[in-house]
């Protein structure tokens, strides 16, 4: 066995693709941190215009092994190719798009990081053939990785996998670290009325929930802003429901910005909306959390593990515009009660810390090459 644990991980996307998003992060975090102290590691990950098929970053191997409808066979061949040659001790495969069914052809162990499953939510997302094909190739999870070691980032995740078949015990949760903010954090009642989304423009986030919510409330905030950070295919949609609901001119689309820009934009408001379907952990809340401020988002897988309900923000019902609104009016006109939450929601994101998240990912995949 080699002094140097040596890991293939397979995502099919790395953090500089175009749509890149938090399970992206969530890797190059934890694995970024792993080969800076000494860890040998590839990732594979689908290419795309102005990416090189090979770079090097934070000291991983990033290997672009063409554009989707190649990358899946393309990531398959090179993996039991290489684990066949002795390459690699360890192959992680991160489940939240398309399983890579890798226990079959792996001649190393497999360690599944599980994001989240898409299961029905991916109706929501693409074209009926496409998320046809996602939630099929998701129902054969049970039988490819039952005697797969699972990483889950959160509990929902974990009760899912549970519920498809995989065996609680072979389920480790480690939840994300964040980057610490580096501005200062103005106090709650000093802030403007400003409510902040924060991810991908994608439809199962269902953006459009806040855009409505924000309308049915104009009478009593008329001046509230409403700035939506992120890129994605659902911008142009978004923007025309902005302009239906009457909330455009006070609508500002960011686009990506810098983590300190981020951190700004979110220490500056009242609130954080979050009204996606389902994730895999909540990313975003925690990092609004850390910079003091409130999150109102749907209770739903991912979301409710990452919101404490009634302490750190709010939770609400799938798709529901109006307690959405009633959610997001109490903090843009109640200074007490966001004080509060604001206190809580900081206190509570010193929990998370990504030295720990890589230490805990160490310990699973050491495990996973001892055990082989």
């Amino acid at each position: 066995m080699a002094a140097v644990p040596r890991i293939l991980v397979l995502n099919e996307r790395d953090a500089d693709h175009p749509r890149a998003g938090g399970a992206e992060v969530h890797v190059t975090e934890i694995f970024g941190r792993l080969a800076r102290r000494g860890w040998d590691v590839t990732l594979t990950t689908t290419s795309f215009p102005g990416g090189a098929d090979y770079v090097e970053s934070g000291g991983m191997r990033i290997q672009r092994l063409g554009r989707i409808r190649h990358y899946y066979p393309r990531a398959a061949w090179n993996c039991a190719r290489q684990t066949r040659l002795g390459r690699y001790d360890v192959v992680v495969e991160c489940l939240n798009k398309l399983p890579f069914y890798s226990p079959l052809y792996s001649a190393a162990p497999v360690v599944a990081i599980a994001h989240h499953l898409f299961g029905e939510s991916a109706f929501l997302q693409v074209a009926w053939p496409i998320a046809a094909t996602v939630w099929a190739a998701e129902r054969l999870i049970p039988l490819f990785y039952r005697k797969v070691p699972f990483v889950s980032i959160s509990e929902s995740t974990r009760e899912d996998l549970v519920a498809r078949g995989i065996p609680r015990d072979h389920i480790e949760v480690q939840h994300c670290g964040i980057r610490r903010p580096s501005i200062a954090t103005p106090a709650f009642d000093r802030r403007e009325a400003r409510v902040v989304y924060v991810g991908r423009l994608e439809r199962y986030k269902q953006i459009d929930v806040l855009l409505r919510a924000m309308a049915s409330i104009s009478d009593r905030f008329p001046t509230a802003r409403i700035d939506i950070i992120g890129r994605g295919s659902d911008r142009e949609r978004l923007e025309q429901i902005a302009r239906e609901v009457g909330v455009a001119e006070r609508t500002h689309f960011s686009g990506f910005v810098s983590d300190d820009e981020r951190d700004q934009l979110l220490a500056a408001a009242r609130a954080c909306c979050c009204p996606s379907a389902k994730e895999g952990w909540g990313l975003t809340v925690i990092e609004a959390n850390a910079v003091g401020t409130p999150v109102v988002a749907t209770d739903a897988p991912g979301l409710r593990d990452s919101v404490e309900d009634g302490e750190t923000g709010f939770l609400a019902p799938d798709g529901d515009v109006a307690t959405f609104a009633d959610r997001i009016g109490r903090l843009l006109c109640d200074d007490d009660l966001g004080g509060r939450m604001s206190m809580a929601a900081t206190k509570a994101s010193r929990r998370f810390d990504w030295d720990l998240a890589a230490a805990q990912m160490a310990e699973s995949l050491q495990a996973a090459r001892h055990r082989a």
